[in-house]
C-alpha cells in the first residue's frame, strides 16, 4: 500500500513539473509577443502625418545643418506644419539646444507638452524625455 501512495505521489509531482513546464512556456511566449508589438510599435519622425511632402528635402537639409538649420526651418515653415510632425520636430530642435540654451529648450518642451494629447504618436517619446526637462 505505501508503494502505491509513494508510486502516486511521484506521478503527480511529474505531471504537476509538466503543468508548470507547459505554463512557463505560454508565459514566455506572451512575453516574446509583446516584446515584439512593442518594437513594431515604435514611432518614426518621418513616418508621421502634418507635414506636406514637398518640405521633406527642406527638413533634411535643415537637420543636417544642426540646431540653427532646424530653427530657422521652424520660424519659416512653422505655421505650414501640424502635430504630430511638428512636435517631433520640435522635440528634436530642443535635444540639439539643452546644451547651448536649456531654458529656451525647456519652455519649448513644455509647449509641446501641453498641446501634445496622450493619445498622439509622439506621447511616448515625450514621456521618455520629461524627466530631462522638468
Amino acid at each position: 500500500m505505501t508503494r502505491l501512495i509513494a508510486a502516486l505521489m511521484i506521478l503527480g509531482v511529474l505531471f504537476a513539473g509538466w503543468e508548470l513546464f507547459f505554463y512557463w512556456e505560454k508565459v514566455k511566449n506572451e512575453e516574446e509577443t509583446q516584446k515584439k508589438q512593442a518594437a513594431a510599435a515604435i514611432v518614426v519622425g518621418d513616418q508621421l502625418s502634418g507635414m506636406p511632402q514637398q518640405l521633406e528635402p527642406a527638413l533634411k537639409a535643415a537637420e543636417a545643418q544642426g540646431a540653427t538649420g532646424l530653427r530657422n526651418f521652424l520660424k519659416f515653415y512653422g505655421r505650414s506644419l501640424q502635430d504630430p510632425r511638428k512636435a517631433w520636430i520640435e522635440l528634436d530642435y530642443c535635444l540639439l539646444i539643452v546644451r547651448d540654451d536649456p531654458s529656451e529648450a525647456k519652455r519649448l518642451f513644455a509647449e509641446v507638452k501641453n498641446r501634445t494629447p496622450e493619445s498622439s504618436p509622439v506621447w511616448p517619446r515625450i514621456r521618455k524625455l520629461e524627466k530631462a526637462y522638468e
